[in-house]
């Protein structure tokens, strides 16, 4: 496999499916999110704060994608067998230490006290699944001879260029066996077949940008790992593809709309970004202490 390819730094902003998320699902949210320095209100440094606020189920996720990452990067240097209980004690000193470190949003809005010894077992639960799963001992007997040619959350965000906009798309782990390379993505909660549908295309897309690979030999899988091990196969073809770089364009330019300068990124006045109607995403927004839309609703 050829070299990851890599950009110059530019302002302008870059498509992910996380980002149109949050600007589909409220526009201050994702002003906030993106735009912290040019609030006139608000001190940027309350406004990280409110950003840095982590869940538990996040927390979560991190540290079950994180530990993924050390036990397949740990085969490029010794292909013995895992010791099981040398593993989950560095979960738990991992937990812990992620846990100690952080705000919960939790604690900060509701006063609860975090355990993370509840975390860590979540965590344990959810190693377990992978490392008795069928699909790990088939990537120890198979994906293993080519360990040399494993991508592991490489670094940085994942930049690529789709319709030669600058977009994020960072895959878990991708492999080759034989004649097919594989793209796996770890998940810790619930499923969601539209958006990790079009998250594994994009995951697809960036693989073959960069290695050139066609469609027909990606095989893009995502893992869920908790309650339980169950994984869904995504069927990829250039039609797809196609489909997924005009969705990037569209979206991208609906971002677009809510600038002042495209190239610098910056964006129009704040009240341009409207505030959210569904007050769902309030209950769970890390900026409800300061957004008008969640006092309003008593949030």
């Amino acid at each position: 496999m050829s070299e990851i390819k890599r950009f110059e730094y530019t302002d302008i902003l870059g498509w992910s499916i996380s980002r149109y998320d949050k600007f589909l699902n409220c526009k201050r949210q994702y002003f906030y999110d993106y735009y912290a320095k040019y609030d006139k209100d608000i001190p940027i440094e309350k406004l990280l704060f409110l950003k840095s606020l982590t869940s538990k189920a996040l927390e979560t996720g991190n540290i079950a994608h994180d530990i993924i990452r050390d036990i397949l990067t740990r085969y490029k240097k010794s292909t013995k067998q895992i010791n099981k209980d040398k593993l989950f004690k560095y979960v738990f000193d991992i937990t812990k230490k992620y846990c100690s470190s952080k705000t919960f949003f939790e604690h900060y809005y509701n006063g609860q006290i975090i355990y993370f010894d509840e975390i860590y077992i979540k965590v344990k639960n959810i190693l377990e699944n992978l490392l008795k799963s069928q699909r790990f001992a088939w990537i120890e007997k198979n994906a293993i001879k080519q360990l040399d040619k494993w991508t592991i959350e490489p670094d940085g965000f994942g930049e690529t260029r789709i319709n030669n906009l600058k977009a994020f798309c960072k895959v878990d782990f991708l492999f080759p066996i034989e004649d097919k390379v594989y793209i796996l993505d770890w998940k810790t909660g619930k499923a969601d077949e539209k958006k990790h549908s079009k998250q594994l295309l994009g995951y697809a897309f960036w693989a073959s940008y960069n290695f050139g690979i066609k469609a027909e030999n990606i095989v893009p899988i995502v893992v869920y790992l908790y309650p339980y091990y169950t994984e869904k196969n995504i069927q990829i073809s250039d039609s797809k593809i196609s489909e997924l770089a005009c969705n990037v364009e569209k979206e991208t330019k609906d971002m677009y709309e809510y600038l002042t300068d495209i190239a610098q990124n910056i964006p129009k006045d704040k009240k341009e970004f409207s505030l959210t109607s569904n007050t769902f995403f309030c209950k769970y927004c890390n900026y409800k202490e300061i957004c008008p839309g969640s006092k309003a609703n008593n949030f």
